[in-house]
């Protein structure tokens, strides 16, 4: 299958942008120093560690489960299986067992960061190519890639809305883009010095966000959109 990009287009109408509202902050968690990827299963967050793969309570904050994994990157749901990044693969994970069912090459050869489930496909962030790939999560293909301005790194969709993260410095932020021409619609800012390695929505109100060298995972509020 052929990469069509798709680029942020000038002169496009300005994004509108506000305040993230950080509703709640978990971690650190014991035995982890950074937080790469998170996701969101239905019930529980999973979060990217480096070597272990942690799922909490998103209410108690309680982790409720641990798996030794290489995860030094973004993970995903399915709503059957994990899938996550460990350098230069993404490795298709059993929840329960913990066992890798099999291995894809990541698009980015060790260069990928955000990693999220949609439209049956894996959609890949590349942090510092500030690109998005969409790709066969049986094969690794690249069905397409869309483009941005900004370095990418956590990447989720929800209600049919894309979203991604940014961190360049001490600024980051989430960003809605349109999925067709790359646009970006809607920004929210982090404070200064608070940075988002990971993405996931629950589906619903929050956003999850992993925090890098904090160790610490964030639930940040998603605006809603009145149709």
């Amino acid at each position: 299958m052929s990469s069509n990009a798709i680029k942020t287009g000038k002169g496009a109408p300005r994004a509108t942008v506000q305040e993230a509202e950080i509703v709640r902050e978990y971690g650190p968690f014991a035995g982890a120093d950074k937080i790469a990827g998170v996701t969101h299963d239905g019930h529980r967050v999973w979060a990217a560690t480096g070597t272990r793969l942690v799922a909490f309570d998103p209410d108690s904050g309680e982790t409720t489960r641990t798996l030794d994994r290489a995860c030094d990157a973004g993970t995903a749901f399915d709503g059957t299986h994990l899938y996550q990044i460990a350098e230069q693969r993404i490795d298709k994970i059993d929840p329960v067992t913990g066992d890798v069912l099999a291995s894809i090459p990541a698009p980015g050869h060790g260069f990928d960061s955000g990693l999220t489930w949609a439209e049956g496909s894996l959609w890949v962030g590349q942090y510092r190519d500030r690109k998005i790939h969409q790709i066969d999560p049986d094969t690794g293909a690249v069905i397409r890639t869309i483009e941005s301005n900004r370095f990418v790194t956590g990447v989720t969709w929800v209600d049919g809305e894309l979203w991604h993260a940014t961190w360049e410095g001490d600024a980051s932020e989430i960003r809605r883009i349109d999925p067709q021409s790359g646009t970006v619609i809607e920004r929210l800012e982090m404070p200064i010095g608070i940075g988002i390695s990971g993405l996931e929505s629950d589906g619903a109100d929050l956003f999850y966000c992993g925090g890098g060298s904090s160790g610490k995972v964030r639930a940040v509020r998603r605006p809603r959109h009145d149709n």
